[in-house]
């Protein structure tokens, strides 16, 4: 067994402040990745720049980071970044600007690579410049793992690219969620409770690992039903929310996503689909399905999470997310997919078949009528 997410985080109010000393350390060029408006709405990208300016430490912000971030917008912030001499890279958002901040890294170490050929595996392990990564929404968990998820729409591929790429940094700070939208909130807060279930109902799950979204889903069931009520979240769950997410981020850093999430990367390329949804839309027959090769598994995920049965998850997800609906030939062409997925198949604990899948599918997705 091992465990090791080594990323330095830092989970607490006026974090970016409290610990200027270890962004300045950092490097001596900083990129900054956003998006055009949050960061700026929020008060992270100015709490940034704040400690940047008090070190002196010169920076570019690149601030058209979309959702679901493209090869394209990669390429342009690495010309931008290479053309400023930066040395290190800050993402400031959500998972979005982090992973993005993340293949930024890799390029800015890498000129020969083009960002295009991301998602190919190298020969060897491939250096990347130092990432920070500020999150702003309660969901990714980015800040903790290795992972960057990258869309190239010109092959229609949205995948995690083949690179460890820790943050160097992590400084997670509730606040930066006052003035989100209540459903971005449960949206990213539904990405969270998918990492810690696929986590569990996963094949490299152990003692040691584990211990990260058994906590993390106690933590999320303290949050259920302000999640659930139709009035805004309190503000005292804010460090709450954010801290649930980055256990839940270092949870799949020891064992990677599952199905749910293999499913939904076609729901949000060909569907648009927001990310937090189309995960969790497969959620619950996920865990139908995993319930016959591990009971007791799926047995503590509810108790954690404060929950009788799977027909009580699943009504809770509908509740949080609502239903989808596609045409059946989309549906069609996505299981189809996903039954070669080995990547993900391989990761359920017990013997998934081409019928579990469809299963998954049918009992997730309302089918678009004629």
């Amino acid at each position: 067994m091992r465990s090791f997410v080594p990323t330095d985080i830092y989970v607490e109010k006026d974090c970016v402040k409290n610990h200027a000393n270890q962004m300045l350390a950092v490097g001596t060029r900083a990129l900054i990745m956003t998006g055009r408006h949050s960061a700026v709405a929020n008060g992270s990208l100015n709490d940034v720049e704040s400690v940047l300016n008090s070190g002196n430490i010169p920076f570019q912000v690149f601030d058209e980071v979309e959702e679901n971030p493209s090869t394209d917008t990669v390429r342009k912030a690495v010309q931008v970044a290479q053309g400023f001499k930066a040395d290190f890279v800050i993402g400031v958002g959500g998972g979005s600007a982090i992973d993005a901040a993340k293949a930024v890294s890799l390029l800015l170490l890498n000129p020969a690579v083009d960002a295009d050929d991301l998602h190919k595996a190298s020969s060897s392990p491939l250096d990347h410049a130092p990432v920070v990564a500020v999150p702003t929404t309660c969901g990714t968990g980015s800040e903790a793992t290795p992972v960057s998820i990258i869309t190239n729409h010109g092959i229609q591929l949205k995948k995690s690219i083949p690179h460890v790429i820790f943050p160097a940094l992590a400084l997670v700070d509730g606040k930066y969620l006052a003035s989100a939208k209540k459903q971005l909130i449960v949206n990213t807060a539904v990405d969270a409770l998918s990492h810690m279930v696929e986590s569990i109902l996963n094949i490299k799950s152990n003692a040691f690992n584990r211990m990260f979204p058994e906590y993390g889903l106690k933590l999320w069931g303290e949050c259920k039903s302000a999640l659930l009520s139709d009035a805004a979240i309190d503000s005292g769950l804010y460090e709450k929310l954010m801290l649930t997410s980055t256990i839940a981020g270092m949870s799949i850093a020891h064992t990677s996503t599952s199905v749910p999430h293999g499913m939904s990367y076609d729901l949000t390329l060909h569907a648009g689909v927001p990310h937090g949804p189309a995960v969790g839309y497969f959620l619950a027959a996920y865990t139908e399905i995993c319930a016959k090769f591990v009971p007791e598994d799926v047995q503590k995920i509810l108790s954690l999470l404060g929950l009788k049965n799977i027909e009580e998850f699943a009504a809770m997800l509908r509740k949080l997310i609502g239903t989808c609906t596609i045409p059946s030939a989309l549906r069609d062409q996505f299981a189809a997919a996903m039954k070669k997925n080995r990547s993900k198949l391989d990761l359920v604990p017990g013997a998934i078949t081409a019928a579990d899948i469809d299963f998954i599918y049918e009992k997730s997705l309302v089918v678009e009528s004629n």
